[in-house]
């Protein structure tokens, strides 16, 4: 029997509210009462080995791109014809809680995958500075285990054309989205898992790190509080690199003074690819723009690139020992014969 506990338990919104207000003897709200009816008898079961996971898996998350209605095409193919991949058919929908109006598509890649959206309407607040979506098994859970972690709930969940969504921001002010749907998706895993790229100052970095672990169930992989400036443009200069794995996927937080140079903080992915240079040189013939040169940092070589219609991301390829050694010793090189004096009098500082 499908009870009003059993809908609240599976989306975190009470049955009773359905019926009030602005959803009462709307077709919208009949929607809405037809969406919560079928998610307390469908993906609240999913994989019942793994119900401890919020997480479903680095496959159903997506990095949010917002390009205008008039670039979407020119972006989709410069983002499938440098990474491969499919798009789903472009639709014009309302994704936000009021109103609105937007185009949208899944551009699904073996190294990531993209919901593009070209509004037509202004986009209402906070819209377009979440930096990534994340699919859940469970809305009300996992807003319960968000807020226990200490993130703030800044838009309550809400309804979409498949499914629920709501926004978290983290400590350090990072906006994250997590939906969930109606019915259950099944997504081929990823040659290669992306990266979320978090900006953090070190007043925030500790907090963030430990409510996220606390959210994601995941761990940290590495914190190096002496990774090298150049990762972020400063060359000669150190600041805090820390990486974390979970069920979500990968996540780098880059724990900064805030003094970045552009493109720096701008990106919000990055890509891991099997070859830097032939990635490079196909999303060059579809109008790709390679905002910093390939260079080589940290175990991987990689690179700050754009897209039509404005979206930054960082590509990267990871290099094994003997390759690693070989560019690392050519790129101290170069750094010697260029690097400024006064950034180097800096070196080794811990920000």
């Amino acid at each position: 029997m499908i009870t009003e506990s059993a809908i609240a338990s599976r989306t975190g919104h009470p049955a009773k509210n359905l019926y009030a207000g602005k959803w009462k003897c709307t077709l919208r709200g009949f929607y809405w009462l037809s969406l919560m009816l079928l998610c307390a008898n469908s993906y609240g079961q999913i994989a019942p080995a793994a119900a401890s996971s919020i997480a479903v898996g680095p496959q159903y998350d997506t990095s949010h791109v917002y390009v205008s209605p008039s670039e979407t095409d020119a972006f989709t193919r410069a983002f499938l014809g440098m990474f491969g991949g499919t798009s789903t058919k472009q639709v014009v929908v309302t994704v936000t809680p009021t109103p609105s109006k937007t185009t949208s598509q899944l551009l699904q890649t073996p190294v990531g995958t993209v919901s593009l959206f070209g509004f037509e309407t202004p986009i209402p607040a906070p819209f377009g500075a979440e930096r990534r979506g994340y699919l859940v098994r469970n809305m009300g859970a996992a807003v319960d285990a968000a807020r226990a972690a200490g993130a703030d709930l800044i838009v309550k969940p809400f309804p979409d054309p498949i499914g629920v969504d709501a926004v978290l921001q983290w400590p350090g002010g990072m906006n994250m989205q997590i939906y969930w749907h109606t019915s259950s998706p099944t997504y081929k895993a990823f040659d290669h898992v992306p990266e979320d790229r978090v900006y953090v100052s070190p007043d925030r970095a500790d907090s963030f790190v430990r409510s996220f672990l606390q959210f994601s169930q995941g761990r940290v992989l590495s914190d190096d509080v002496q990774a090298p400036g150049m990762d972020i443009g400063a060359a000669g200069s150190s600041y805090r690199r820390i990486r974390i794995e979970s069920n979500f996927g990968k996540m780098t937080v880059l724990v900064t003074d805030g003094h970045l140079v552009y493109p720096y903080g701008r990106e919000t992915t990055g890509y891991e690819v099997h070859d830097l240079d032939a990635t490079l040189a196909k999303g060059k013939a579809f109008g790709v723009t390679i905002l910093v040169a390939p260079h080589t940092s940290g175990g991987r070589k990689s690179a700050m690139v754009q897209f039509p219609g404005g979206y930054i991301a960082e590509v990267h390829a990871t290099l094994d020992n003997e390759r690693l050694q070989s560019l690392e010793h050519v790129t101290r090189s170069l750094q010697g014969r260029s690097s400024n004096p006064d950034r180097e009098a800096d070196n080794g500082q811990d920000f």
